[in-house]
This record gives structure tokens, C-alpha cells and sequence, in this order.
């Protein structure tokens, strides 16, 4: 990691959970972390508590073409660029999809998980360029973009959209390899984690003996990822909680809600 102390990585999602985790991480490292997030109140808890010179926040709707690439050219004004790039945020809406009434959540959810890390592995892609520098984009995905099957839970187009956003990923590896440009791109797909995302879908608190990840077993897994050496790029993490052989324990399971509840991180 030490390569990448005094760089910048601009992390979505960054208020609560996995980003918030990760962007703690990142700078415990001596990197400099652009938050980006719709809850400006929580970007700035984090700011007091990792500090005002280690952490920027920005409010921005990652659904916005126009708030990413705002972001961006601050980025690019005021600390010259970015380094590495963690597409976290991300949305969660439980209406089956042939329940759904419109396509309105449909769009909500793969704007939010597909659309958004496309257009910011764009922006990324080409701060990189312009620098002639070398760089890491990491996607926070999930089990159900990997193996839906074992789920057994309906999460409408929450894994539709995962299963995407691996393949922008190797779509940007083709791309990036073409233009010759040194950027990694690496896919961490979780199992279940206790994050707000899961906590607002679940039907009552999550008892505290079943095995389930923690924000911080994610954010470790990105540090692994960019502490590979410049001859190593791992294009897949998959991080389960041990003693489950695969996706959601059962008694997560049988908590999830139906409803329709929509829950952005």
C-alpha cells in the first residue's frame, strides 16, 4: 500500500457502511479520500472523525450525470486527479420485478448500481490518461451478482444490475487493455453483510449469532486488492461469512422483508 500514500481515491457511497469503512481504511493509509454521497450531514461525520485533510466529502447524486462529473473536475482542480476509484454506492429495491407497478424502480436501480460506476470508471479512465498514471478501480458487487441462484430471496433488479456490474468490469479490462492504459480493475462480491442496506430490509433486528460479514471485512478486501504488486491485478474477490457455503445464511433469509422498501447506501 505504500504506493499509493499521498494519492487520491474518490469512494461513492461513501456516508454509512462499506464506503465509510473502506474510506477509513484509505486513509488510515496516508490516502486522501474524495466521499462522494447523497447525505452531505453523514460525509461530514466522517470528515470529524477521520479529518479535514484526509477526507473530502461531496454531495452527489450518482444517478446525476452531472453531480459525477461535477465531482470529478473538483477533484481534478483542487487535488490533480484520482488515483483510485470505489464504486460503492448502491440501491436496493425489493419489489418483485413483475410486481412492479412502472418501470420507475427498474431505473432506479440500474442507474444507481450499473449506470453510475460507468460513468465514473469514464471520468476516472480519463484523469488517468490525461496523467499518464496509474490506477485502481474497485466495484463493490454482491453474491447475487455471482450466484443469484443460491439466494432464494426475490431482490428484484438489485442482482440483474450486479450481474452487470462484473461485466462492465471486464468490458473496462478489454477497453483499458486497447488503449494501454495501467489501470487494475477488480470486482468484490460480499456475502452477507450487516450493513444499513440489509438492516432496512430485514423485518426485525439481526440477532447476533449468525454468520454474517462486517463493513470492515469488505474494506480489508479492497486494501488486499491495491496492495497487490504492479505485476498482479485480481479481477475477483469473493468474501463469504465462514461456516456458510454460499450467499445469505438461512436466518437472514427468513428476516428479509418483501415489501417493497427501497434503500440506497
Amino acid at each position: 500500500m505504500d504506493r499509493w500514500n499521498g494519492k487520491v481515491a474518490i469512494v461513492t457511497g461513501a456516508s454509512s457502511g462499506i464506503g465509510a469503512a473502506t474510506s477509513k481504511a484509505l486513509a488510515r493509509h496516508d490516502v486522501k479520500v474524495v466521499g462522494l454521497a447523497r447525505r452531505l450531514e453523514k460525509l461530514k461525520e466522517q470528515q470529524a472523525e477521520i479529518g479535514k485533510n484526509k477526507f473530502y466529502p461531496i454531495e452527489c447524486d450518482v444517478t446525476k450525470e452531472q453531480d459525477i462529473v461535477k465531482a470529478f473536475n473538483w477533484v481534478e482542480k483542487e487535488l490533480g486527479g484520482v488515483d483510485i476509484l470505489v464504486n460503492n454506492a448502491g440501491l436496493a429495491i425489493s419489489t418483485p420485478i413483475i410486481d412492479a407497478e412502472t418501470a420507475e424502480d427498474y431505473h432506479k436501480v440500474v442507474d444507481t448500481n450499473l449506470i453510475a460506476p460507468a460513468i465514473c470508471s469514464r471520468e476516472f479512465s480519463r484523469s488517468i490518461k490525461k496523467r499518464n498514471a496509474v490506477g485502481h478501480i474497485i466495484n463493490i458487487n454482491s453474491i447475487a451478482g455471482l450466484y443469484a441462484e443460491s439466494l432464494h430471496i426475490p431482490l428484484g433488479m438489485y442482482g440483474p444490475s450486479k450481474y452487470g456490474l462484473r461485466a462492465l468490469g471486464t468490458e473496462l479490462r478489454h477497453e483499458i487493455i486497447l488503449r494501454k492504459l495501467k489501470i487494475k480493475i477488480t470486482n468484490i462480491s460480499p456475502g452477507a453483510v450487516l450493513t444499513d442496506m440489509l438492516k432496512g430490509i430485514a423485518r426485525s433486528e439481526m440477532p447476533t449469532d449468525i454468520p454474517i460479514l462486517k463493513d470492515h471485512d469488505i474494506a480489508d478486501a479492497v486494501m488486499y486488492a491495491l496492495g497487490t504488486p504492479t505485476t498482479v491485478e485480481i479481477p475477483e474477490i469473493t468474501v463469504m461469512p465462514h461456516n456458510e457455503i454460499i450467499g445469505v445464511p438461512q436466518r437472514v433469509r427468513d428476516l428479509v422483508s418483501f415489501n417493497s422498501i427501497e434503500y440506497y447506501i
